[in-house]
């Protein structure tokens, strides 16, 4: 597998990447014990975005990874190896082809300001949405309309009675990584967690590879 790009994310960072068709997202935890936040847009070409000649591929902000789709064909609240992940429109867009961490969220939104403040009564805390938004709008996304995310290594778990969710230690041991084919031009966003809760009290890297092994 040929590795075309590799980025380190501190603590509370992010990036946006282009994805081809049939090239591989890997998201690592090197540390463990670390979320990642993980949303896809469809890509468009520079023609039919409307954009001058040479401009390079933009998002399509109407079609966009879609946890609920994704639950809806995958019949269960949880993706792993051979789990695919679907759009709004029911595009597949992402199939996972490794896991080595096994649990994984699609129900909790990414943290933002305003629920920091809600919750905790912190203002200005860093937040995995104002990151993904900051990385996503130069590809043409605004920050209205970054969806529920794939939220890598996270461990939620419902109450089968009441439904209420507990938010337990992240299942990511040092080295874990999930692999995540494209089957369609993406533009991807990543985010390393920003919220303590959600990391056992402390935040860590993640690194983000893109492979191409067609």
């Amino acid at each position: 597998m040929t590795s075309l790009r590799s980025v380190h994310l501190d603590p509370q960072t992010g990036c946006a990447l282009v994805l081809d068709r049939g090239q591989t997202l890997r998201v690592r935890s090197p540390t463990g014990q670390q979320v990642a936040d993980v949303v896809a847009f469809a890509a468009r070409s520079a023609r039919s975005a409307g954009d001058a000649p040479g401009t390079g591929p933009r998002a399509d902000p109407d079609e966009w990874f879609s946890s609920g789709r994704t639950i809806d064909y995958g019949m269960s609240i949880y993706v792993t190896t051979g789990s695919v992940l679907y759009s709004n429109r029911s595009t597949p867009m992402l199939t996972i082809t490794a896991d080595t961490a096994g649990r994984h969220d699609l129900l909790v939104s990414p943290c933002s300001e305003e629920m920091f403040e809600r919750l905790y009564g912190v203002a200005g805390h860093p937040s995995c949405l104002s990151n993904l938004a900051e990385h996503l709008g130069p590809f043409g996304v605004p920050a209205g309309r970054i969806p529920t995310t794939l939220n890598l290594f996270m461990v939620v778990t419902p109450d089968p009675v009441t439904g209420r969710i507990t938010i337990e230690a992240p299942s990511s041991r040092p080295g874990d990584h999930v692999d995540l084919r494209a089957e369609v031009d993406l533009v991807v966003g990543v985010a390393a967690c920003s919220a303590e809760i959600t990391n056992r009290g402390t935040l860590e890297p993640i690194e983000v590879e893109v492979h191409d092994d067609r």
